[in-house]
């Protein structure tokens, strides 16, 4: 089968070796360098695709997305209609964001920024030691991401609240579902950690009226999409105090612009959409095994689905 690949040019070569470690008889070309346009079957990109360009090729029989969300898929015009779209859900991809979330929900916990200010200062001073069973921890998403974070924050004693758009259950973890019970879980979140889909409904879900729900002195992480932050919003929580500080992984537009105020604010912790990326040789196997399912006339494993949308 021919496979189209597009992503960071950094990158594409490590994928290439990937896909064809785990079927060597795959044909690989790289994009731009596609060839005859009615011999690619398979794309597999991200977000440094055009989804225009894949109208080009009249036997496409599938699109990868070489990440968890898909919210770059749907931008206009979209993928060609009628052709299945699978996103990764790859251990590996899972593993780095817990890390990332867990990094960070214990950097604002055990007050590593007070304790950072002091050293620079030269100042010996032990802070009152907080309680983990006392400090409320809420997740928006309980996917595959926020339900394997949930269980590792679970693990270290915290307590741990989960809100989704449908009612969903997991062991420990105290759910809730629909408006009404986003708002009963910010006013109780010490810790809000975004791990939402971006779809229409999501969008600036974290505006001036629900970061204000949240108890004074709270922190927000946000490893999703920067679509799901209003960050004029988030600024003016943070320079009134009401936030404590910010964890924040995306932004809208990407890369931050360089005079944008996250850069340099005290409160603000900032990675670079880093927190969980893919690693080629961890999610090959389930690409090349999609790949071989459309070929078979198979629906792929995890397809999206374009009316949720993810």
């Amino acid at each position: 089968m021919t496979i189209l690949l597009s992503t960071k040019a950094a990158t594409m070569e490590a994928w290439r070796d990937a896909l064809l470690a785990v079927d060597p008889a795959l044909d690989v070309r790289l994009f731009p360098d596609a060839g005859d346009p009615a011999g690619i079957e398979a794309a597999v990109c991200w977000t440094a695709h055009s989804m225009a360009e894949l109208r080009r090729y009249p036997n496409l029989k599938l699109i990868v997305s070489m990440g968890a969300g898909v919210d770059h898929l749907m931008r206009p015009p979209g993928p060609p209609p009628g052709i299945p779209v699978a996103r990764l859900v790859d251990t590996r991809l899972t593993q780095g964001m817990t890390e990332w979330v867990l990094l960070n929900v214990l950097r604002f916990h055990r007050q590593d920024g007070e304790y950072r200010a002091q050293q620079a200062a030269g100042i010996w001073n032990e802070l009152p030691a907080p309680d983990t069973a006392e400090r409320r921890i809420g997740i928006l998403g309980l996917g595959e991401l926020g339900g394997d974070a949930a269980r590792k924050l679970l693990a270290l004693g915290f307590p741990v609240m989960g809100w989704s758009r449908r009612p969903k259950s997991l062991p420990g973890v105290e759910a809730f579902d629909g408006p009404a019970g986003l708002d009963a879980m910010l006013a109780r979140s010490d810790i809000l950690v975004c791990l939402l889909p971006l779809t229409a409904d999501t969008r600036s879900v974290l505006n001036a009226r629900s970061l204000g729900l949240l108890p004074r002195g709270a922190f927000l992480l946000n490893a999703a999409r920067g679509g799901h932050v209003v960050q004029d919003d988030l600024l003016a929580a943070l320079d009134s105090g009401h936030l404590a500080g910010a964890a924040l992984d995306v932004f809208e537009p990407e890369p931050l612009p360089a005079s944008h105020g996250f850069w340099h604010h005290p409160k603000v912790i900032l990675t670079p959409h880093a927190a969980s990326i893919t690693i080629p040789r961890s999610a090959a196997p389930q690409v090349v095994e999609n790949i071989h399912r459309a070929r078979r006339g198979l629906p792929p494993n995890n397809q999206v689905d374009f009316t949720a949308g993810y």
